[in-house]
C-alpha cells in the first residue's frame, strides 16, 4: 500500500507541474495532499510497533575540584604576592574554569575533588630552551613538573620527539636566515639541499629566508633562533618580520653587535657564556662579520670572559638589555656542575630514565662530576701525567664559569627580566632536573624564589604573549602542580610534587618512572 500511494503522489506532482489550468491544479493539489497524508502516517504507525533505542548524547565529564589549597601569586614578573589560601579550583575539558575562595566558588555536584589543605598550587614549570628526543626525556620532564618545553633540535640535543606519549607541550624553536642540518624544515620538499651545512653554518638570502620562516611556522614553530652567522641588516628585518607573524625571537648573536639585536626588538638572549659578547669593544666586533667561528670569536669571548665585573661596559650593557625590555635566558644549568656547591644529578629518582648516550658530555656516574677528555696523543703518558692534565683542564673551566657568573651578577644588579632554561641535555645538564637547578641557580644570583618560580611560569605568559600558560586562573591551560611546602620560602619546595595535572588530567608520576622506554 505504501508503495501504491508513493507512485500516485509521484504521478499528481507532475501533472501539477505539467498543466497550467488553474482550477485543474487546485484539485490535484488536494489529491496531493491527502496521498502525502496517507505516505508520511505509515512509518509513524510502524514505528510505534517497534521499539528503537535512540543513542544518548555521552554525559559532560565531571570536574575536578582542587580544593583547600594555596594558589601561589607568579604575576608580575613575580613581585606580587596575593596568594590565595583556601582555595577551589575548578577544571574542565583542559582548561581553568574557576578559582576563587570557598565562599565565592561554589563545588559543583558530582565532581571530582582533591583535597588540598596544607598544600600550594603552582603553575606548571616552562623550561624555554631544551631538547627532547626520546620518550624516557618526556617522562623526566613530566616527572619533574615540567608541563611545556620550547624545544630545540642540534647537534648536542638530538631531534625532537614529536611521538613521545606522555609529553610536556612542545613548542618548536627553529632556527632561520641560516643553514642549518637540524632545522625542522629539512625533512621538507625542497629544503634539505638548501638547509645542508658545509663546514660552518651560513647565511641565507631575504627571499629564501622569507620563505624559510613562512614554512617553518606552518609546522608548528613558536620561536626562531637567531645564530652567530647572522649579520645586522638581515638580523633586524628578520625581528621585525617574526613580530608581524606573532613569532618570538631568540638571540645569540656573534656576527650582529647585541646592541642592534636589542634595539631591534629581540625577546630573549641565550646562554649564559654566549649574550656576555655585548661588552665587546667596536675593533673586537668588526671581525666577527666575517670570522663568527673562528679566532675573532676565540678572541672576543676571551675578552669579554675576562672584562672585570665592575667595568663600566658591562653596567651600560646592562642597561641597554633593561631599557628595550629584552629578556635574559641565561640557561645557567648548563654550568651547574662548574660552579661551586654542585651535586650529582645521578642520584636524582628522574635520572634513571636518562640514557647517557642521548646526553651530550654527561657527568660522570660515580662523582657526578663534569668529564674531561683529553686528546688522543695524551693515551701515552704516565697515569699521573693524564691525572695532572685532566685537573688543570677542570680547574680552566671551573676559572671560566665563576668569572662569567661574576659578570651575570653585576648584569643582575642592573634589573633585567629572567626567564629559566635548563639548556638540556647539553654541558652536563640533565631533562626535568637541571630547570630545578636553573631555579636554584637563579636564586643563588639574587632572585627571591617566588621571582625565580615566575621565570618558570607566568614570565613566557608576560614576555612572549603565550597566555594559555603561566597562571592557575580562569581560561588558562590546566597544567598545575600540586607540591607539599611553601616555594615561596624555598625554592627547594618546587620539587615537592604530591599531584600532577596536565591538561586537566592527573598524572601518575610513579608510573613515569618505571616506563623505560628509550
Amino acid at each position: 500500500m505504501l508503495v501504491r500511494k508513493y507512485c500516485q503522489l509521484k504521478t499528481l506532482l507532475l501533472r501539477v507541474c505539467d498543466n497550467p489550468n488553474q482550477n485543474v491544479m487546485m484539485r490535484i493539489l488536494r489529491s496531493v495532499s491527502a496521498c502525502f497524508v496517507a505516505v508520511t502516517c505509515v512509518p509513524i504507525v510502524c514505528c510505534s510497533q517497534v521499539a528503537i533505542p535512540l543513542q544518548a548524547a555521552p554525559a559532560p565529564p565531571a570536574p575536578l575540584v582542587l580544593a583547600g589549597g594555596t594558589v601561589i601569586d607568579v604575576s608580575n614578573w613575580g613581585r606580587s604576592a596575593h596568594d590565595l589560601k583556601d582555595a577551589i579550583i575548578i577544571v574542565n575539558q583542559g582548561l581553568i574554569n574557576a578559582v576563587g575562595s570557598r565562599d565565592e566558588v561554589p563545588i559543583p555536584k558530582g565532581a571530582r575533588v582533591i583535597d588540598c589543605t596544607g598544600k600550594f598550587l603552582i603553575p606548571g614549570l616552562v623550561d624555554g630552551f631544551a631538547g627532547m628526543s626520546s620518550q624516557g626525556q618526556a617522562n623526566a620532564d613530566l616527572y619533574m613538573g615540567v608541563t611545556t618545553v620550547v624545544a630545540r633540535a642540534d647537534n648536542e640535543r638530538g631531534r625532537i620527539d614529536f611521538a613521545a606519549t606522555p609529553k610536556p607541550h612542545l613548542y618548536p624553536v627553529d632556527s632561520v636566515g641560516s643553514t642549518d642540518n637540524w632545522s625542522l624544515l629539512t625533512g621538507q620538499k625542497g629544503w634539505s639541499s638548501i638547509l645542508r651545512v658545509n663546514g660552518h653554518p651560513t647565511e641565507l638570502g631575504p627571499e629564501v629566508t622569507s620563505r624559510q620562516m613562512l614554512d617553518t611556522a606552518q609546522l608548528g614553530t613558536r620561536a626562531i633562533w637567531l645564530g652567530p652567522d647572522l649579520t645586522a641588516a638581515n638580523t633586524q628585518w628578520i625581528i621585525t618580520r617574526a613580530h608581524q607573524m606573532g613569532l618570538v625571537t631568540y638571540g645569540e648573536f656573534v656576527s650582529t653587535p647585541y646592541n642592534v639585536g636589542i634595539e631591534a626588538g629581540v625577546d630573549v638572549l641565550v646562554h649564559m657564556g654566549r649574550y656576555e659578547l655585548g661588552v665587546i669593544p667596536d675593533e673586537l666586533q668588526r671581525p666577527l662579520v666575517d670570522d663568527p667561528y673562528g679566532t675573532a670569536a676565540t678572541t672576543a669571548y676571551d675578552y669579554a670572559q675576562h672584562l672585570p665585573p665592575t667595568d663600566p661596559h658591562v653596567r651600560s650593557y646592562a642597561r641597554i638589555v633593561v631599557a628595550h625590555r629584552t629578556a635574559l635566558l641565561p640557561t645557567f644549568s648548563e654550568y651547574f656542575l662548574r660552579l661551586p656547591g654542585h651535586r650529582n644529578l645521578w642520584n636524582e629518582p628522574a635520572a634513571a630514565l636518562l640514557n647517557a648516550a642521548n646526553l651530550s658530555n654527561p657527568p660522570d656516574r660515580a662523582s657526578g662530576e663534569m668529564m674531561y677528555p683529553l686528546a688522543p696523543w695524551t693515551r701515552h703518558l704516565p697515569n699521573a701525567a693524564q691525572r695532572w692534565l685532566e685537573e688543570g683542564q677542570r680547574k680552566k673551566a671551573d676559572q671560566a664559569a665563576m668569572r662569567l657568573w661574576q659578570i651575570n651578577e653585576a648584569i643582575f644588579s642592573a634589573g633585567p627580566h629572567y626567564l629559566a632554561a635548563s639548556g638540556a641535555p647539553a654541558m652536563g645538564t640533565m631533562p626535568g632536573i637541571s630547570l630545578h637547578t636553573e631555579l636554584e641557580m637563579l636564586v643563588r644570583l639574587g632572585l627571591s624564589p617566588r621571582e625565580a618560580l615566575a621565570a618558570a611560569t607566568n614570565n613566557y605568559a608576560l614576555q612572549f604573549g603565550w597566555r594559555e600558560l603561566g597562571q592557575i586562573m580562569p581560561g588558562r591551560r590546566a597544567d598545575i602542580l600540586v607540591v607539599d611546602g611553601d616555594p615561596t620560602t624555598n625554592i627547594w619546595n618546587v620539587r615537592r610534587i604530591s599531584t600532577l595535572i596536565l591538561d586537566g588530567n592527573i598524572v601518575d608520576r610513579e608510573a613515569l618512572l618505571t616506563d623505560r622506554r628509550p
